[in-house]
């Protein structure tokens, strides 16, 4: 199991980015896929899940209406659309799945927000 995000960077307030994590070594379509973040001095947590269809979804309440989860089972990758970012989601953004009894983390993507 490999799971490689990108599409972090720096941005203003008020910003966007879209988030990618590249799956593989698993049949993607048959699992579901999360992001955590894990901010400075901060514990990781979920932000956002997708379940076997976009229709299926869970947000943190600090990220409702401004991200979007999203997966393409062609390209097996999972999508976290971030609008309207501000100074308090700077942190590493992570995708995991739970495959069986193991959890599988990427290496992460950093985003800042700033002025």
């Amino acid at each position: 199991v490999k799971l490689v995000e990108s599409g972090g960077g720096s941005v203003h307030p008020g910003g966007s980015l879209r988030l990618s994590c590249a799956a593989s070594g698993f049949t993607f379509s048959r699992y579901g896929m999360t992001w955590y973040r894990q901010g400075p001095g901060k514990e990781r947590d979920l932000v956002a899940a997708v379940g076997l269809s976009d229709s299926l979804t869970y947000y943190e309440d600090s990220v409702k209406g401004r991200f979007t989860i999203s997966r393409d089972d062609v390209e097996n990758t999972v999508y976290l659309r971030m609008n309207s970012l501000k100074p308090e989601d700077t942190a590493v953004y992570y995708c995991m799945t739970h495959l069986g009894d193991s959890d599988y983390w990427g290496q992460g993507t950093q985003v800042t927000v700033s002025s």
